[in-house]
């Protein structure tokens, strides 16, 4: 692209768009990055640089962009159809969806409700729960536990068991009220993984603050909503799977739903297909989205049990039925290419090369242990962090005003690298597709950013 061309959008782009969890101050003088081209872990901008896509484009990325399969899947559906409602119609690629995912989801997950994204799989789930337990009769039961750093999306329900006050609090007196209980906190890191004793100790003190709740209230608390393994706007924050079980156990036995938010942590991210396979439990409803299409189109599901749909079957005059939809629910398109996405996992052996490549990844994230500024290493499958310090043996933070993650951010633009961080932690989410020479380079080129910033 020539430099008028460039800069003319530009400044449209400055003049007319307003960005998602951006300070758009921030791009008074500075410009966003325009991107032109994306072929599997690049990106390329209009002047021609290549950068490492090692946040997987906001962690919907799967096989890398432009997944000539995908592509092809998109071409052949719209020789079909584009978009047709879903009430009162279905297709073929909705229906081979569902039954796929059925398929392969944890055991006992028996129906798939299609929405548009994360969110709406969130406020799917809310509303589901929230019905059924008035159908069952028990209609005190109307409110939802959450975990502290727990992030669900945007939307108000969503929002409403959110636990990063950052991203929350201002819209605080539109919520409703919930219950916040603590997130495991793991303060002892080894190999990338907790040490025994902080893992058994984070667990039990997590679950029984959950006992003690359900003990107290169970009767008034429809689900508890979880992102298990990874609490991700959260920080990148990891927990050992023994506290996703324990949880399923506590839900089982007080009468509460378990929700498993899977949004961000499905399809490979840690290493299995879900993230609740980890702890060998099925949740009682499931929410998937961006990795669903490989990060392709906008879909989103909720699964959930046969118990669960059957206390909304029953004749319209009961008025059970679950008055909840979207105008691009179980659109064709998309649905055709999460078929091919689960096709590729199948046929290429994603899995198993995501075993070999996150091995390495721990391999590698043993390089970050010699800085004296950075502690918590942590990595599951393809996602790994660590938090920059002021002072690492005191784990004092820097001032936030500093905004030491956007600094890295912008110098490692310079090294080909985008490195988008959650406050000072900085992490990566790679995309199944990169190679472990790939993984060699990124991390090098990590190295050399933390380097001249002064973080040896």
């Amino acid at each position: 692209m020539d430099q008028a061309a460039k800069r003319a959008l530009l400044h449209k782009d400055r003049q007319r768009v307003w960005h998602p969890f951006t300070q758009m101050k921030d791009y008074a003088r500075q410009d966003h990055l325009l991107i032109e081209k994306a072929e599997g872990i690049y990106l390329y901008d209009a002047d021609g640089n290549r950068y490492y896509d090692t946040v997987s484009s906001w962690w919907v990325n799967v096989h890398g962009h432009g997944h000539p399969r995908i592509k092809e899947a998109i071409a052949r559906q719209l020789d079909e159809t584009d978009h047709i409602m879903f009430s009162g119609f279905t297709h073929r690629p909705a229906i081979e969806l569902a039954d796929k995912l059925i398929e392969i989801a944890p055991p006992g997950l028996g129906k798939v409700f299609y929405s548009d994204n994360g969110s709406t799989a969130v406020e799917v789930a809310l509303k589901m729960s929230f019905q059924y337990w008035r159908h069952v009769g028990q209609p005190a039961k109307t409110k939802f536990a959450f975990l502290e750093n727990s992030y669900h999306g945007d939307t108000l329900g969503a929002v409403s068991v959110g636990g990063v006050d950052l991203f929350h609090s201002t819209f605080r007196p539109l919520l409703f009220d919930g219950y916040r209980l603590p997130s495991p906190h793991v303060r002892e890191w080894s190999d990338g993984r907790p040490t025994p004793e902080a893992a058994e100790s984070c667990t039990a003190e997590a679950l029984e603050a959950a006992r003690r709740l359900f003990e107290s209230s169970a009767g008034e608390i429809a689900g508890l909503i979880v992102e298990p393994m990874i609490q991700a706007a959260g920080g990148m924050l990891m927990h050992p799977a023994a506290y996703i079980a324990g949880l399923r156990e506590l839900c089982t036995r007080y009468g509460v739903h378990l929700i498993a938010d899977e949004v961000a942590v499905g399809f490979g991210r840690t290493g299995t297909m879900f993230a609740c396979e980890h702890a060998g439990v099925t949740p009682d409803l499931l929410c998937l989205s961006k990795g669903l299409t490989a990060g392709m189109m906008p879909l989103a599901v909720t699964l959930c049990t046969d118990t669960i749909y059957e206390a909304f079957y029953d004749d319209y005059e009961t008025l059970k039925t679950f008055f909840h939809g979207h105008s691009f629910t179980g659109n064709p398109l998309a649905c055709a290419v999460a078929l091919e996405s689960l096709r590729l996992f199948e046929e290429e052996r994603v899995l198993e090369r995501v075993s070999v490549t996150s091995g390495a990844l721990r391999s590698h994230m043993r390089r970050f242990e010699s800085f004296g500024h950075i502690a918590n290493i942590r990595q599951l499958g393809m996602v790994a962090a660590f938090e920059l310090y002021e002072d690492a043996g005191a784990k004092r933070s820097y001032p936030f005003t500093e905004r030491r993650g956007y600094g890295v951010y912008l110098e490692a633009l310079k090294e080909g690298l985008i490195l988008r961080p959650l406050g000072d932690t900085i992490y990566y989410w790679l995309p199944h597709c990169t190679t472990v020479e790939q993984l060699d380079d990124i991390v090098d080129r990590t190295c050399s950013v933390l380097e001249r910033l002064g973080y040896r």
